[in-house]
């Protein structure tokens, strides 16, 4: 692992040049009006967007051009077969007020940010979860996508989840992704002090947000760290160290628990919060009773 990328830029373990070859495929066959086309790599038929919008509702099997956002499919079976953006959780789907789509990882940098837009209490919240399509894990922080849909069941929030193809820009993804929701307000991120991150998303996202009449919104940027930590620490959520990088090696291991105790103990030149990429977490919010 290395310094925190941006997120276009994450490793989807998927043969792009596979993935670009029946991405071609499909959009010849569409542009010819077709209802399939062979997989270049293993030479079954595929349906096209185009075949399955003429059986006119989705047939259940996760099929790859999808349109109906996989509205048949088992929720409890999405995160494995979902090949378009869905819901993978929605105990209360957003209907037509506005509401924050908060970019949600699985780790205490999620947790802060979305405790930060409960105390706000402005508008609903809706979690937004990109993984990769071929490993089905978030990438850098190393969770499987049945991590974060328990995340979300324990919270009581909609998750949508958007598997990441190699490929297709990541803007495209996160923009059919909000197709989903009505109308969006804030599209909120847990950054806290990595400008080049920040940058990367105010500018690849600025047109998305502008179409959609969104702001973006950073809660916690700049905020001092002993206030994230206590702020961390009065929500009773343990966080659990879920990857971590060869710059704390033998300081840090994996299912660690994040605290005051291992950042006393990285080695100099680490940043605390691992925002470097020194380290990702899991946050545990199944293990706290309602009311945190």
């Amino acid at each position: 692992m290395t310094a925190k990328s941006a997120p276009g830029d994450a490793d989807l373990s998927e043969d792009e040049s596979a993935v670009t070859k029946w991405q071609e495929a499909h959009r010849s066959a569409v542009a010819a009006g077709e209802s399939h086309y062979r997989d270049p790599a293993t030479g079954l038929l595929v349906f096209t967007e185009v075949g399955l919008r003429r059986r006119g509702g989705c047939c259940g099997s996760g099929c790859r051009h999808c349109p109906y956002h996989h509205e048949e499919v088992d929720l409890g079976e999405r995160g494995m077969r979902a090949q378009r953006p869905t819901w993978l959780a929605d105990p209360a789907r957003p209907a037509d007020q506005g509401v924050d789509i908060l970019f949600w990882s699985g780790g205490k940098d999620s947790l802060l940010a979305y405790r930060r837009l409960l105390r706000e209490g402005a508008r609903p919240v809706v979690l937004l979860t990109t993984f990769s399509n071929a490993t089905r894990r978030v990438a850098h922080q190393e969770l499987h996508i049945d991590s974060v849909i328990r995340q979300a069941e324990a919270l009581g929030v909609p998750l949508l989840g958007v598997p990441l193809h190699a490929g297709t820009p990541y803007v495209e993804h996160i923009a059919a992704a909000l197709e989903l929701v009505p109308r969006v307000a804030r599209i909120v991120f847990g950054d806290l002090h990595l400008e080049h991150i920040r940058h990367w998303r105010a500018t690849a996202l600025a047109d998305l947000a502008r179409a959609r009449g969104a702001e973006l919104h950073f809660p916690l940027w700049g905020a001092p760290y002993e206030a994230l930590i206590a702020e961390l620490e009065a929500s009773g959520v343990p966080c659990r160290v879920s990857a971590v990088s060869e710059s704390v090696a033998g300081a840090v291991e994996v299912g660690d628990p994040f605290g005051r105790e291992l950042m006393g103990r990285l080695p100099e030149g680490v940043d605390a919060f691992g925002e470097n990429g020194e380290f990702h977490t899991l946050a545990k919010v199944w293990e706290v009773g309602g009311g945190w």
